[in-house]
């Protein structure tokens, strides 16, 4: 088969590879159809994750179809539509008897386009398929159903939940990139009184407008000042970072309110500067976390029944073998306008999908 294979900063290539095969009885190989690139790839092929190593198919997001299956998974079987979650686990474990799958202890946790060959290829082995798959029915189309694989349950459980978003809430956003706009459309689900978007892009910042950001800044036209324009002085109760900056770390942590909570979604490259003697004396909760996909099933059933706004999202689609060319397309967003870019999927050429 043929893969996106990773060789070092700054390097890959659309080339063949092995086919996948069955190591364990709780694998499945899944043909993929529609695969997703992500902001973490992008930190990948920079080198920013060098616990990669080269050699490895990148990608952790897929939707498809089982064509094998190990003799102990039970819950897809040849033939299923499915969803390739960015997470497994075993389902032993403390963490995973707790879902929180991204911490598995048994070989779990976010592995695919990481530790293992992922999802960027013609197949791929989905080890514990019974915890890394979800059933898909047909109601949902592939390009979008590829968003819950890792984007929206990210959104969610990272930004809005652990960000204890409630009803009332000011919620800002910063950072509206796929993520902190999944983040945006999910904090809505609490009722808050007004969610406000930051970036630097004026394509990311009408994408946050669209799925219902209140106001919208840019990050370097003070941000500050607005928050604390709406919010009386007082700042915002939740924050949610989905930069992965130093910048935009400490900008959130000048937004929030005393008391309030900072919820970090961004995957930081680079060291952050906790200021402890401006904020030890304000009682500010801040939570960090890698997603652990248990709202996966819950987020389908809202998808499904058209309750989740998503197909705005994906902007760009490309065929695999152009695979070179949609990560320049995502990686070059301010120019480009890319929210979430897929290859695969019905497109035969390379599309630019209207928001």
């Amino acid at each position: 088969m043929k893969a996106w294979v990773f060789h070092g900063p700054g390097q890959a290539a659309w080339q063949e590879v092995p086919d996948p095969r069955l190591t364990d009885a709780a694998d499945a190989i899944v043909r993929v159809d529609t695969a997703g690139v992500c902001g973490t790839d992008l930190h990948i092929l920079r080198g920013d994750l060098p616990d990669v190593p080269a050699g490895t198919v990148l990608g952790h997001e897929a939707v498809g179809e089982v064509v094998e299956t190990g003799s102990a998974v039970r819950t897809v079987r040849p033939g299923d539509r499915v969803l390739v979650s960015c997470v497994s686990g075993c389902g032993q474990c403390r963490p995973c008897r707790e879902q929180a799958y991204g911490q598995c202890r048994g070989g779990g946790g976010w592995t695919l386009g990481h530790l293992i060959d992922g999802t960027q290829a013609e197949y791929v082995r989905v080890p514990y398929a019974d915890v890394g798959l979800h059933k898909l029915s047909h109601v949902v189309g592939s390009e979008v159903a590829v968003l819950l694989a890792d984007i929206f349950p990210t959104g969610y459980e990272v930004g809005v939940l652990n960000g204890g978003v409630r009803p009332g809430d000011t919620v800002v956003v910063v950072g509206s990139g796929p993520v902190g706009l999944a983040a945006i459309a999910t904090a809505h689900l609490f009722s808050p009184h007004a969610v406000i978007a930051v970036d630097l892009v004026p394509a990311r910042l009408d994408a946050a407008k669209h799925l219902g950001a209140d106001a919208v800044v840019r990050a370097d036209e003070g941000p500050e000042q607005l928050v604390a324009d709406l919010t009386g002085g007082l700042g915002a109760d939740v924050v949610i970072e989905a930069a992965g900056t130093p910048e935009s770390f400490g900008l959130c942590t000048r937004m929030v309110r005393p008391g309030g909570r900072v919820a970090n979604i961004g995957v930081h490259a680079q060291p952050v500067t906790l200021h402890l003697e401006d904020l030890w004396s304000r009682n500010l909760t801040v939570t960090t976390g890698l997603v652990d996909t248990y709202s996966t099933p819950t987020l389908l059933r809202m998808m499904e029944a058209g309750r989740l706004p998503a197909a705005s999202l994906v902007t760009h689609a490309f065929e695999f073998q152009d695979a070179a060319a949609a990560y320049d397309v995502f990686s070059s967003a301010t120019d480009t306008g890319a929210l979430k870019v897929v290859l695969g999927g019905p497109h035969h050429d390379v599309v630019a999908i209207p928001a």
